[in-house]
């Protein structure tokens, strides 16, 4: 059997493992880029997986004074449209790590 101070430093290494592959997993996260797409491509909008909007792209045939509130409608949908994906890639990409970690039963990460 091994000693306690053994299985305190093995747990300590195991921490540190799992922290340092959680810091590469949220770092990964801002690199993955999803679009959000609304009024038939008419708005589109880039974000990163962790929901950094990266760019909103508004076709030419919006912009007529007399269609602002239909424009803004379409940004917010395209908006939420890009943080859905952005969401289940970051929940793809946490699940990709967590699965080769043998968690307890009903034990989550904070993700």
């Amino acid at each position: 059997m091994k000693s306690m101070e053994e299985m305190i430093k093995a747990a300590q290494e195991a921490a540190q493992n799992i922290q340092q592959q959680m810091e590469q997993a949220q770092a990964m996260l801002d690199v993955i880029q999803v679009e959000g797409v609304s009024g038939g491509g008419l708005v589109k909008v880039r974000a990163t997986a962790k929901g950094r909007i990266l760019n909103v792209a508004i076709d030419d045939s919006l912009i007529v004074p007399a269609d602002k509130g239909m424009l803004e409608d379409l940004i917010t949908a395209a908006l939420n449209d890009a943080r859905e994906k952005a969401d289940a890639a970051s929940n793809a990409e946490m699940s990709k790590m967590s699965s080769g970690m043998a968690l307890p039963p009903g034990f989550k990460l904070p993700f």
